[in-house]
């Protein structure tokens, strides 16, 4: 097979979970995290978007509707990662998180970005992050990319909130 790849300018667009209970989900993605719906599909399945886009996230019970989580050691989904733009946003989101004193898993510092890790309610593990600027990313002495993982300092990032 020859060597293929992939264009530069491709991106995830879109992720689509299986969930137990369409409302619960809602609530996390829509009201807690801040995804407005583009549309329902019947009360089996929503679609969610941030900035108008036809859907970032897609929700839905058709093969899970009250079931439980995935086990955590088998193969599946590791976590989705949301982007954010701004260290302010990833700020603003955490405050948001603590207000609702919704658990986190984790919160690290890897260099190239600073990440806040969590689980929706079906326990599907959920990365809220901003990169730095890619001048800033950290470099080996050979000139390789160097990612680390570091306590991220919390009350620091929620000065900018």
């Amino acid at each position: 097979m020859e060597n293929y790849q992939v264009p530069a300018q491709t991106r995830i667009g879109h992720i689509h979970l299986k969930v137990a209970d369409l409302d619960r989900a809602l609530r996390f993605y829509r009201d807690l995290l801040g995804f407005e719906v583009t549309l329902f599909y019947g009360d089996q399945a929503a679609f969610l978007s941030a900035g108008g886009y036809h859907h970032h996230i897609g929700l839905n019970t058709w093969h899970s509707k009250d079931a439980s989580p995935a086990p955590a050691n088998m193969p599946g989904l590791y976590h989705t990662a949301i982007l954010y733009p701004e260290r302010k946003d990833l700020a603003e989101i955490l405050k948001r998180l603590l207000t609702a004193e919704y658990p986190l898993t984790g919160a690290s510092d890897h260099g190239v970005s600073e990440a806040i890790y969590l689980n929706d309610p079906d326990g599907n593990g959920v990365e809220l992050y901003w990169d730095r600027p890619q001048k800033e990313w950290p470099q080996k002495p050979d000139g390789t990319l160097e990612m680390y993982t570091r306590a991220l300092d919390l009350n620091n990032l929620l000065e900018l909130a």
